[in-house]
């Protein structure tokens, strides 16, 4: 069966290409528990398309510090996983609109030294804007390195130099704390609100912002998914979550094939998201888990596609592609190489043509074996369908997560290797 929606006004196309046999009762019964999660507020991320606070936070920093930030050639975010990832994400599917300000966005995220010298090549107090994320404000790779940007930058040394260290962190955590101690700006998130569902409270919303994206329209479209799902016409999200769910046996790896080199970090946020919510102990001390992996096409066609056409059937594919209509720029000319006749059937095409064939042609291949496929193509790519892709995996991520019976939300397993980390350095 191929089901069909379209959100908003056709920014975004979900068609899924599986039959699928869940009862009316099954999507009520995951459904229940979801609309549960939103009212028990087990998890904030469900009403931050619609709250205000953090936006207007965001907009009024920017309108304050306006002449300061036009002074700025670098934007450096010091974070790891939920508290970079999803600026990463949307900023590299949205860089290329014209309202994106020329500032270089760097990610100080890794404790490796070379990555830190490499990274801060160029950056000096004067021409930069250092913003530290992280939830609990203790998170060891974020304080080591904020202490490091500290000392080199002397950004504690007066008021001027203090202008140029913005703070993000959850209500009242250490690292709250002690922006207050030292007069450093700082904006919260609610504890609620976990990392890697973050990204459309201040987390995203200030660098967004500063950056010089649409943060509101990001919202609406977070917004108006969020609410069609509450309503009951986003029907595919539970058809997928079921289907995934009663295959995890059989079908444990879900691959998302993403046909566009925009996509790439956005494939980065969606590993993290799917791999660390799913893969838990659930209620009845079952391991259960789904498997993300992240493909960029056409790229990828030639490295990882035999594996899913001819190995091991235990694998799901969404293709994730923009409209061809979206870039009809630049052709291929029509150029006839000697000996490369075989190639000519594409001259005078455009690239993104190439793509969406090109795509079309593996999705029908992989159709053709019986492997679950559905498809989400962006008809524009914008602040308002990014925001909707964003409320999407989130919401199906929660979905799922409610069939397994798991906490979605947090993370033990990578707690245990924070106290070992601790203990290496104590012994």
């Amino acid at each position: 069966m191929k089901n069909k929606q379209n959100c908003q006004s056709s920014l975004v196309e979900f068609s899924l290409h599986f039959s699928h046999t869940h009862t009316q009762s099954e999507c009520d019964r995951v459904f229940s528990g979801i609309l549960q999660e939103r009212e028990s507020k087990k998890s904030g991320y469900y009403d931050l398309p619609f709250q205000s606070y953090a936006l207007q936070e965001a907009r009024a920093y920017v309108k304050e510090n306006e002449s300061f930030l036009d002074s700025l050639s670098h934007l450096v975010i010091i974070g790891i996983g939920g508290s970079s990832l999803g600026l990463k994400a949307i900023d590299g599917m949205l860089e290329h609109l014209p309202c994106r300000k020329a500032l270089k966005l760097v990610f100080l995220e890794h404790t490796d030294p070379l990555h830190i010298m490499k990274a801060l090549q160029g950056v000096a107090l004067h021409n930069a804007l250092f913003i530290v994320i992280s939830k609990s404000g203790t998170t060891i790779e974020t304080s080591s390195l904020l202490k490091y940007v500290l000392e080199k930058y002397r950004l504690l040394e007066n008021m001027e130099s203090k202008k140029h260290l913005l703070v993000i962190t959850d209500t009242s955590s250490p690292l709250e704390t002690w922006a207050k101690s030292v007069g450093i700006k700082h904006f919260e998130i609610m504890p609620n609100v976990g990392g890697r569902f973050s990204v459309l409270s201040a987390v995203g919303l200030v660098p967004l912002a500063i950056l010089g994206f649409d943060i509101e329209a990001l919202l609406q479209g977070a917004a108006k998914m969020t609410q069609r799902f509450f309503e009951r016409k986003e029907e595919h999200i539970l058809y997928k979550a079921l289907t995934y769910a009663k295959q995890k046996k059989q079908i444990p790896m879900n691959v998302l094939f993403s046909y566009s080199s925009l996509f790439t970090q956005f494939n980065a946020w969606y590993v993290q998201l799917w791999g660390e919510s799913l893969g838990k102990i659930n209620a009845s001390g079952e391991k259960v888990g789904l498997t993300p992996i992240a493909l960029i096409g056409s790229i990828d066609q030639h490295s990882f596609l035999q594996l899913i056409v001819q190995g091991v059937r235990d694998k799901s594919v969404t293709f994730l592609s923009l409209n061809p209509a979206h870039s009809l720029r630049p052709q291929i000319p029509n150029v006839k190489i000697p000996y490369l006749e075989s190639t000519d059937f594409v001259n005078n095409q455009s690239f993104a043509t190439l793509l969406h064939n090109q795509r079309l042609a593996t999705m029908q291949t992989i159709e053709n074996e019986g492997i679950t496929t559905d498809c989400i193509e962006v008809m524009r790519l914008c602040e308002e369908s990014v925001g909707i892709l964003i409320a999407y995996f989130e919401l199906l991520t929660s979905c799922v997560g409610n069939i397994f019976e798991i906490d979605t939300y947090n993370q033990p397993g990578v707690e245990f290797g924070k106290v070992r980390l601790k203990k290496l350095f104590q012994s």
